[in-house]
C-alpha cells in the first residue's frame, strides 16, 4: 500500500508539471504543488535588489490565535479611519517592494489603514528555488492564524478590504472569507481561484479579478467558473482581461507590464473607493 501511495503522489506531481501549460485550477490548499512546477518557477523572475526607506510605515507585531507573534508592515491613515486594507505579498515574501506598495496604496486610497501581512514569519526569498520552498511549505493553519491576528489587530469595528498578487491574490480571497461580515471588497491580481463552493458561500463581499490573457497557469474558463461560483454565493465578481502574462503587475517582477499595471491599478482604486465609500 505504501508503494502504491508513493506512486500516486509521484504521478500527481508529474501531472501538475505537464498540465500547467493548459490549466492549473488550484486553490490555496494545493498551491504548494504548483509552486514546485519548473515552468511556474521560471515564469517568476527573481526580484532585482531593492532597498526602500519607508516614509510613514513601520513593522509591527501582533498576537495570533496560536499564541505566537505575527508581523505586518503597517501604514496608518493621517486621520482616524474606519476602513482597513490588508495587502498580501507574492511568493517572495514581505519584501521592500511590498512595503513600498503598501505606502502607495495608502496614499492613493486616503483615509484608510493599511497592513501588509507577513505570511512567512519574517522569511524572504531572493531566488525561485527559495520562493518555491517557502510557498510550497506554507502551513495553511498558521497562515490563517496570522490573518485572523491581523484582523483582530486592525480593529473589529472597521470595514476590511483585501488585495494581493498571485499567491497573495489567493490569500486576499481567503482573508475576505475569514473577515466575514466585516469584509467589503477583494482585489485579486491573478490569484488562484477557490473551488470549494462551501467556502465561497461564506464570502460577504464583491470581487474584482485581474486576469492576464497570456497566463499559462490560469485559463479563462477557470476564472469564469470561479466567477459563476461567486455569483452563486450571492456576490458579484468583475473580471478584467489584460493582454499580458502572469505576474504582469507583481511589484517584484523585473519585467512587469507598466501599461497594464497602471490600467489595473486605476480600476482597483476606483473599485475599493466605491466599496469602502472613500472620496
Amino acid at each position: 500500500m505504501s508503494k502504491f501511495l508513493t506512486l500516486c503522489a509521484f504521478l500527481w506531481v508529474v501531472s501538475i508539471n505537464q498540465g500547467c501549460a493548459q490549466s492549473c485550477c488550484v486553490n490555496s490548499s494545493n498551491f504548494s504543488m504548483l509552486a514546485l512546477n519548473t515552468d511556474f518557477m521560471a515564469a517568476h523572475e527573481a526580484p532585482e535588489p531593492f532597498n526602500y526607506t519607508p516614509a510613514k510605515g513601520s513593522m509591527i507585531n501582533f498576537k495570533t490565535l496560536d499564541g505566537t507573534d505575527g508581523h505586518a508592515f503597517y501604514v496608518p491613515s493621517d486621520q482616524p479611519a474606519t476602513n482597513v486594507l490588508l495587502v498580501f505579498h507574492e511568493w517572495w515574501g514581505l519584501n521592500d517592494y511590498i512595503k513600498r506598495e503598501a505606502e502607495r496604496w495608502q496614499g492613493m486610497l486616503g483615509n484608510i489603514d493599511v497592513y501588509a501581512v507577513d505570511l512567512y514569519d519574517g522569511k524572504l526569498a531572493i531566488d525561485q528555488a527559495t520562493a518555491s520552498k517557502l510557498s510550497s511549505s506554507l502551513d495553511k493553519k498558521r497562515a490563517e492564524n496570522i490573518v485572523k491576528g491581523a484582523l483582530a489587530k486592525s480593529g473589529k469595528d472597521k470595514r476590511v478590504a483585501t488585495l494581493g498578487w498571485c499567491m497573495g491574490g489567493t490569500w486576499a480571497l481567503n482573508a475576505a472569507i475569514l473577515a466575514g461580515e466585516r469584509s467589503a471588497a477583494t482585489v485579486m491580481y491573478y490569484g488562484f481561484p477557490e473551488t470549494d463552493q462551501k467556502k465561497i458561500n461564506q464570502l460577504k463581499n464583491d470581487v474584482l479579478y485581474m486576469w492576464a490573457s497570456q497566463d499559462k497557469f490560469i485559463t479563462r474558463d477557470v476564472v469564469e467558473r470561479f466567477q459563476n461560483q461567486v455569483q452563486e454565493a450571492g456576490r458579484y465578481m468583475t473580471m478584467h482581461t489584460f493582454t499580458a502574462d502572469h505576474a504582469f503587475a507583481n511589484p517584484s517582477n523585473p519585467k512587469h507590464d507598466r501599461i497594464a499595471s497602471a490600467q489595473a491599478e486605476k480600476l482597483a482604486v476606483a473599485f475599493l473607493k466605491e466599496k469602502l465609500q472613500l472620496e
